[in-house]
C-alpha cells in the first residue's frame, strides 16, 4: 500500500493529541448541525468520531483543497447517517466552504442527512440504503489496479449493516481477487436502530467470518487513538495481496453518558437545555 503524502510515519504525541481534538470537534459540530436540522444521528456519529479523525488527520493521503486529485485515497461510508460528522472534516480540509455547514439540511443546501457524492466535494459515496458501500469500495479498489492509480480505499461499515447480504458478496469477491488496497472498518458498537445487533441477527464470530472470506483481520479499541492510528498505519504501509478488515470496538453515543449504549438515541433531537448539558459534557476532557 502507498504511504500517505505528508502523513507522519510514527504515532507522535502531537499527532495523537491533534486527532483527539479533531474527534471532539466532530462531536461538537455534530451537536451544532443537528440543532439546525432538528433531527439527526448523534450516537452513531459519536461511536466513529475517533475513526473518522484518525483516517482524515493521520492516515489518508489527501491534498488540502483538492478533492479532485485522482490519486487521493477514497473513503466510502456505509453508515451514511453519520455523515453529519464527516462534513465538518471535509470542510476543514478545504474541500468546500465551511459556511455551507451553517445551512445543513436546509432547502438548497448540498449537505443532507445522508451524503450525496454528486453534490458534496470529497464525498466518495452516496448512501441512504445501507449495505452497498463495500461493493462500491471494491469497485474503486479494482479500478485503481486496472488503471494503474496509486490509491487505497477505506470502507466504514456499521455492525448492523453487516446484516445485509451484499456486504458478504463483496467480501467474498474482494478475497477472491486479492484486493490489497481495500480496508473495511467495522464500527462495532453493538447496536443498531432496533436494538442489540446480535439479538436481531448474530454476527459473531465476526473475525472468523472475515477470515473465511480470505481477509486479514485486525481488532482494536475504536476510541483508543494511539492503538487505532498504529493499526491503520501498519495496514497502510504493508504490502499484502489480501483485503483487510478492522473490527473497531466502540461505544454507541461515546462521550455522552445518557446516550451511551441507548439505542433510542440512534435518531433524535436535543431540547435546548439538554443540548447545553451535552456540550458541557463533551468539553469535559476527563473521558477522552
Amino acid at each position: 500500500m502507498p504511504a500517505s503524502e505528508g502523513a507522519p510515519l510514527t504515532t507522535s504525541s502531537e499527532l495523537v493529541e491533534r486527532i483527539r481534538e479533531r474527534a471532539q470537534f466532530v462531536r461538537l459540530e455534530t451537536v451544532r448541525l443537528i440543532s439546525i436540522a432538528k433531527t439527526g444521528h448523534y450516537s452513531s456519529t459519536f461511536s466513529c468520531a475517533e475513526i473518522l479523525a484518525t483516517l482524515y488527520y493521520g492516515v489518508l493521503r489527501l491534498r488540502r483543497g483538492d478533492p479532485a486529485w485522482a490519486d487521493r485515497d477514497r473513503f466510502v461510508m456505509g453508515k451514511g447517517h453519520a455523515a453529519v460528522g464527516l462534513y465538518p472534516i471535509l470542510a476543514d480540509h478545504g474541500f468546500f466552504d465551511p459556511e455551507l455547514l451553517d445551512g445543513y439540511t436546509r432547502l438548497g443546501n448540498p449537505l443532507g442527512d445522508h451524503p450525496d457524492m454528486t453534490k458534496v466535494p470529497g464525498c466518495d459515496f452516496s448512501s441512504g440504503s445501507l449495505g452497498h458501500n463495500l461493493s462500491v469500495g471494491l469497485g474503486m479498489a479494482l479500478g485503481a489496479r486496472m488503471t494503474g492509480r496509486d490509491f487505497d480505499v477505506y470502507a466504514l461499515l456499521g455492525d448492523g449493516e453487516l446484516h445485509e447480504g451484499q456486504i458478504w458478496e463483496a467480501a467474498a469477491a474482494a478475497g477472491h481477487y486479492g484486493v490489497g488496497n481495500l480496508v473495511a472498518i467495522v464500527d462495532r458498537n453493538g447496536y443498531c436502530l432496533d436494538g442489540k445487533v446480535d439479538d436481531i441477527i448474530a454476527i459473531e464470530p465476526l473475525a472468523d467470518r472475515w477470515r473465511a472470506f480470505g481477509w486479514e483481520v485486525e481488532e482494536v479499541d475504536g476510541h483508543d487513538v494511539p492503538a487505532l492510528l498504529d493499526t491503520l498505519l501498519r495496514i497502510r504501509d504493508r504490502e499484502i495481496a489480501k483485503p483487510t478488515a478492522v473490527i473497531a470496538h466502540t461505544v454507541k453515543g461515546k462521550g455522552v453518558g445518557f446516550m451511551e449504549r441507548d439505542f433510542g438515541w440512534h435518531l433524535g433531537w436535543l431540547a435546548e437545555q439538554d443540548e447545553a448539558a451535552v456540550v458541557r459534557e463533551l468539553k469535559d476532557e476527563k473521558w477522552i
